[in-house]
């Protein structure tokens, strides 16, 4: 699967211009991807020297992506009809609606191949589940 990752927000924190801290769990979970198998590339609004610092950062932390604000690495910018759109199968971003999810529900859904609110739902039903009072012996099932 090509996935494209956000970074202020998504990765880090929101302290753009600077660099945020990591949200938990965020580099280790993109890593597992990437070992799996799946494409990353990195889409942000991050231009230039700003964009260098992000991509730099998440080097130094062992996060290689396979592309950077386009859709293969190879990608020229100088065609007239050059479209910004990337040609992914999903967008990690914290401007989804809803937000952001844990990045363990994150790995889980790309994993399991499973909607957010398949996910949702199976955590609400497990938890129910915990909760239910043990009957007693004199009541009857």
């Amino acid at each position: 699967m090509t996935i494209a990752v956000d970074f202020d927000g998504t990765i880090v924190q929101h302290r753009y211009p600077e660099i945020g801290r990591e949200i938990p769990f965020a580099i280790d979970t993109l890593k597992m991807l990437s070992q799996e198998g799946h494409r990353l590339i990195l889409w942000s609004v991050r231009e230039g020297r700003l964009l260098n610092e992000a991509v730099e950062w998440c080097r130094e932390r062992g996060l290689e992506f396979y592309a950077v604000n386009k859709d293969y690495p190879e990608e020229e910018r100088s065609h007239d009809h050059y479209s910004r759109k990337l040609k992914v199968e999903l967008f990690i971003d914290d401007r989804n609606i809803g937000g952001l999810p844990d990045w363990g529900v994150i790995y889980r859904m790309i994993k399991e191949k499973k909607s957010y609110r398949d996910i949702l739902i199976e955590e609400l039903n497990a938890d129910n589940a915990i909760q239910q009072p043990k009957r007693k012996w004199w009541q009857r099932g």
